[in-house]
This record gives structure tokens, sequence and C-alpha cells, in this order.
């Protein structure tokens, strides 16, 4: 019997009054994988991870999560979802393990297991030693974490990420994607992720979709699209080809991350 996908999306289609938000998105992201959505402003992506977290009403088609109709059994995908949004969700006057607390308790984890869970999530984000800070005085970088750890409280099977990086200095950038490679791999959790870094979604992420107009124009593992493109095609160039959109300034490679792409290379050649 197969297995229950982490996230269907199944012919889904939303309009903001007379516009097309969506229009007949198809999208299975299997468990275990780190997805990537990708597209321009507009394209889609976020409208797709609201309907997906119950934040939006599923208007046409059909969305499950871990086999759960969102439409359906709302709190049943909210117990086994963790979101980051794109906006800051801390909140400044409390500290870090009271941020992360308040959040156990809006995923209604049981009281008896709240202070073991939050110890948990802070310690997995690196969190521990700074958690009684106030979130105020943390960095860019510390903060995101921060939402990680808040996303990770109710240990989710399902985690989902809407540019979670975007304003963070290349070294905060690449922490925050260590601990989330390392925590898939730990424990086996889904990610779905939009990012405006191409490097990001090329090393990170299984496969990916390109959206643009509210629709799929492709998808696959990046490997294989940048290969039917050409042997020098970059994801870069993906994205051009099918959105016809250049990249914004959040497009741009950090040297950290294409340093460690050029190692990979290096790798490759040499055997």
């Amino acid at each position: 019997m197969p297995e229950i996908p982490a996230l269907l999306c199944d012919a889904v289609r939303y309009r903001y009054g007379d516009h097309l938000a969506l229009d007949g998105i198809d999208l299975c992201v299997e468990r275990g994988e780190i997805f990537g959505l990708l597209g321009p402003n507009g394209a889609g992506k976020t409208t797709t991870i609201r309907i997906a977290n119950t934040l939006l009403p599923v208007q046409e088609g059909r969305i499950e999560v871990l086999g759960f109709d969102v439409s359906r059994s709302k709190m049943a995908v909210r117990r086994r979802i963790g979101y980051v949004p794109q906006q800051l969700s801390i909140e400044a006057a409390l500290t870090g393990r009271q941020n992360v607390t308040w959040f156990a308790r809006l995923f209604d984890v049981p009281r008896t297991r709240r202070r073991e869970q939050v110890a948990d999530a802070l310690e997995l984000m690196g969190l521990t030693e700074s958690a009684d800070r106030l979130a105020g005085t943390y960095s860019g970088g510390m903060v995101r974490r921060l939402e990680l750890a808040q996303a990770l409280v109710n240990r989710p099977e399902l985690l989902v990420l809407d540019e979670p990086t975007v304003g963070l200095d290349p070294v905060a950038r690449d922490g925050v994607w260590q601990r989330v490679a390392e925590l898939r791999e730990s424990t086996g959790m889904s990610v779905l992720l939009t990012t405006h870094y191409m490097e990001e979604a090329d090393l990170l992420c299984d496969r990916i979709a390109l959206l643009h107009l509210g629709r799929v124009e492709a998808i696959g593992a990046p490997d294989d699209l940048k290969r039917s493109l050409g042997p020098e095609a970059t994801l870069e160039d993906v994205f051009r080809h099918y959105t016809g959109n250049e990249l914004d300034d959040q497009g741009e490679a950090s040297p950290s991350i294409r340093s460690i792409r050029t190692t990979r290379r290096t790798a490759g050649r040499v055997g």
C-alpha cells in the first residue's frame, strides 16, 4: 500500500475577488523530502502555503496534509504541522522560552509534556543559553531560529517555511538551513519551503516546483530540471525559462553557499 504523502494538492484554485491566484495547482510532497516552491512574487506560493496551513479556505479542489482533508479536519492538520511565516512572529517583550511556551499552548501540547518539549525545541535550535533573555535582544538569525523552535515545539510531521531566511546575512542563513537539514535527517520530517535564493533551493531541495501566474510550470529534481535545458544550465536559468522573470536581489547567491556548491563540483570532478 503506497505511503500517504505529506501534502497533496489536487486541482486547487483560489481567487482574491476577480484575481485568480491559483489556477489548478497539482502537487504531491512525499514523506521525508524537502520540497521547494519557487516563482516570482505573485506566483501563488504563499497562497498555496496558507491554504495548506488552514489559514485560508479551500475554494476549489482538494488539499490533504498527511492524509487529512484541510477543509474537514483543520485541528488534525494544525496538530501535525509547523509553520514559519514570512513576517516575524515573535513577541519581543517575552523571553525566548516564553515565546516557545506560548506556541506550545497554542498547539495544545499537553501540560505534562510542555516543559520538556519547549526545552527540546530550544536546544534543537541552539538557543538554550539565551532562552531566558528577552527576544527583543536577539539578532536576526537568532529570531529566525526562535521562530523555528516555535514551529517545532509540537514535533510536527510537516514543517512549512515561507522565505525563512530573507534578510539574514550569509552566516545566519547557513545556520538556519544546517539545523533544518539536521532535523530532517534525524526525524524524517517533511519540509515544504519557499525561497528566492536559487542556491538554497538547488542545494537543499530534493524536488522543486516552478510556479508562475498561479500554475505549476515545471516540477522535478533540481538536477533534472537543469539538465533539461543543457549541461551548463543553472537553476537561475530554469527559473527564467519557465517564468520569464529576472531574479530580484534576493536571488543572489551568498558567498558561503556559493563556496559549498563549488566544493561539491570540484569533488565530483576528482571523483
